[in-house]
């Protein structure tokens, strides 16, 4: 038993318990960056609680209240009141965006402003078939025109709205949309506009943070927008039919029919059912941010535990190949400062950015741990072959980490690589022998006797 607990298959056995050892610096920091990300989420809201959050904009939909009497208990009918929501026949949005970024601390986010002109028809064909349809009693007289808007603190100017051709004023509003959408509204006489269309024209400034989506609320809409923003991601339930994406800026134009929802063109308020199919309509772009610091600094972690072990395997290659001894409490010690690359990665990324901050933190971590192979291995030429070697290691990470789509592909070629290499280089060692028990100073690596 003594033999074997001397032998080199022990020795590869306990490095192997302290590379897994490695495993809990490595989750505390993953743990650092979900935190960090929650810090800058934090950030984000408080931008967006002055300039307005993620915006949905649905347009203009007619909404009229109803009233329906029910046969109650002997001499006591029962009412019931709800509100009819009509959609239009046709919108069409033209939306110019401006974009620029908002910092709060040491966090920023994308934020916009945007011109939007909105102008659409409502048909009284369809008006009045929802009507004969409902069942119960319109109040024409007091329906209103209701702008869905997901977050009101980002309507920065009304500057035209018209119906029929004459100047409208919007109107605050308790009312909702889809069961969470905040409105603005237009009074409007239904029972006066009897057998015309309502003809729409609105131009506003809607300012938001981060994203931009649409409600399909018409039976053809379209929408057109440009904005000086590089690298938009299209998001939701359509894609836009032309795009154009360019180092400028894109612009895009999306075209929806009422075939491509879930839901009709009139529907009742209380009806609940409607609002999940309302939510899983919305399209648009978020403003894509292609050099998040914090996904980096996640991928680059996955490798921790990989790259912990080739540095153990690299030390111990010189144990095998040249005769020498390194403590466990040395490899510990050579654990402690590659997952210390991780920290300090993350702390520089937020202030210089990631490309210079994994620069800086790898070539920290290179010098030390080259110096430390000097000292322990005992020889100069063993330290600097070490760190180059530490070095390629990291700058192959850097490649796997930039090349975001084929990064699981590089990876594996340079794990089996790796292994490969490995296994050439201890094809002929004496796993059965005894880990020599040197007590005279170690010889000089790589240089002839």
């Amino acid at each position: 038993m003594g033999s074997w607990m001397r032998s080199w298959t022990a020795k590869v056995l306990g490095i192997g318990l302290l590379a897994l050892l490695m495993l809990l610096p490595l989750w505390k920091v993953q743990s650092l960056v979900e935190e960090r990300q929650g810090m800058r989420q934090s950030a984000i809201d408080q931008i967006a609680q002055g300039w307005g959050g993620e915006q949905v904009l649905g347009g203009l939909v007619l909404a009229v209240p109803t009233r329906q009497t029910f046969a109650g208990a002997p001499g006591e009918p029962r009412e019931q009141t709800d509100t009819a929501l009509i959609l239009p026949d046709t919108a069409s949005m033209d939306v110019a965006m401006t974009v620029d970024k908002r910092r709060y601390g040491i966090y920023e986010a994308p934020v916009f402003a945007s011109t939007v002109q909105l102008h659409g028809r409502f048909l009284p064909d369809e008006i009045a078939q929802s009507r004969q349809l409902d069942g119960a009693t319109w109040q024409g007289g007091k329906a209103e025109l209701r702008l869905v808007l997901a977050d009101l603190r980002g309507l920065q100017e009304v500057t035209e709205v018209q119906i029929n051709g004459k100047p409208q004023r919007f109107s605050s509003s308790a009312a909702t949309f889809g069961g969470s959408w905040p409105t603005v509204t237009v009074p409007l006489d239904l029972e006066a506009l009897a057998g015309q269309p309502i003809d729409f024209v609105l131009n506003f400034r809607l300012a938001g943070t981060q994203s931009l989506q649409w409600l399909p609320l018409a039976r053809t809409m379209d929408v057109k927008m440009h904005a000086p923003w590089p690298d938009p991601s299209f998001i939701g339930a359509a894609l836009p039919v032309e795009r154009t994406v360019d180092a400028h800026g894109f612009s895009a134009r999306w075209h929806m029919l009422d075939l491509n929802r879930r839901y009709g063109q009139s529907w009742h308020a209380s009806d609940g059912r409607i609002d999940s199919a309302v939510h899983d309509s919305t399209f648009g772009v978020a403003l894509f941010q292609p050099v998040d610091i914090y996904q980096r600094n996640v991928r680059a972690g996955k490798y921790g535990l990989l790259f912990i072990t080739m540095t153990f395997v690299a030390f111990f290659l010189f144990e095998v190949l040249k005769r020498l001894r390194v403590h466990p409490v040395q490899y510990l010690l050579i654990g402690a400062a590659l997952t210390s690359f991780y920290v300090l990665l993350l702390a520089l990324s937020e202030q210089i950015g990631f490309g210079l901050a994994y620069g800086v933190a790898a070539a920290s971590v290179v010098l030390i741990m080259g110096g430390y192979a000097m000292a322990v291995l005992g020889a100069r030429r063993a330290g600097l072959l070490l760190g180059a070697a530490l070095g390629l290691v990291y700058a192959m990470l850097y490649v796997v980490l930039a090349a975001e789509e084929y990064a699981l592909l590089i990876g594996a070629i340079v794990l089996v690589l790796a292994v490969a290499l490995l296994m050439y280089l201890t094809r002929r060692i004496d796993w059965y022998a005894s880990v020599p028990a040197a007590a005279t100073p170690a010889p000089a690596i790589m240089e002839r006797p």
